[in-house]
């Protein structure tokens, strides 16, 4: 059995549109009662409305000052960073990453400790707008040990292709190997020994002056300018550091 659809239909007689006018009004004079509710709950809900919107941003902006103040905080205590050789040796392999990352910080790079199982000869990895990005590889020693040469290789073979580096520097509270050292400068992988770590950490020289940093765009591999800038900072401070 086909089910009859109901259709509207307009009225018919006089009866029907009184009817239908009735309705209407009545529909209307609803609409607009419902209307001068929603406005008058409206407007006294508004100061409780506005105190909540306030109290919103009164309690994101203290978060905001807060978090502003805190980085402030942290960025003055690192520029006043200081580790002596004998902290450093007490470090454990991870924190030792993280207080060369900090170094970074201090010295005006934006970096982060990256260094995990895989890492691709990459602990610590900073960016600076002037001198590009930098690469690191942390070894710590508990036993005065020195870095081979295979060590370079490694920080070599990945640290612009894989990480995209513009600076590679491997860095120990340790030694190199003389073949390690010679290998380096050739190849413009940079090395921070014990030495060079008592400068960086506990002198405060800027690891800029230390490597002889200059912008990308002025930036020379000469390696005799190298080894003169290092050299000279580093003159004086090698029997404070071996006695650290």
């Amino acid at each position: 059995m086909t089910r009859r659809q109901l259709r509207p239909r307009m009225p018919q007689d006089p009866g029907e549109w009184a009817a239908a006018a009735v309705v209407a009004v009545a529909a209307a004079a609803l609409l607009v009662k419902t209307a001068v509710a929603a406005r008058t709950a409206a407007v006294q809900a508004w100061p409780a409305l506005a105190l909540l919107a306030g109290a919103a941003v009164v309690l994101a902006g203290g978060r905001a000052v807060r978090s502003a103040r805190a980085a402030r905080a942290r960025a003055a205590s690192l520029a006043r960073l200081r580790l002596t050789l004998v902290e450093v040796d007490a470090l454990s392999d991870v924190q030792f990453e993280f207080a060369l990352r900090d170094l970074l910080i201090r010295d005006g790079w934006t970096a982060r400790r990256v260094g995990q199982q895989g890492d691709q000869a990459a602990d610590v990895i900073g960016q600076h707008p002037r001198y590009g990005r930098i690469v690191i590889q942390a070894k710590h020693t508990k036993v005065a040990a020195k870095v081979g040469s295979h060590v370079m290789y490694q920080v070599k073979g990945t640290a612009g292709p894989v990480h995209g580096a513009d600076i590679a520097v491997v860095v120990t509270n340790g030694g190199f190997t003389r073949d390690a050292k010679r290998w380096g400068d050739q190849h413009r992988v940079h090395w921070i020994d014990r030495d060079r770590l008592h400068t960086w950490a506990h002198v405060g020289t800027p690891l800029r002056d230390l490597l002889c940093l200059r912008g990308r765009r002025g930036w020379s591999p000469h390696l005799r300018v190298f080894r003169r800038c290092t050299r000279s900072l580093v003159q004086g401070e090698g029997s404070a550091a071996r006695q650290a």
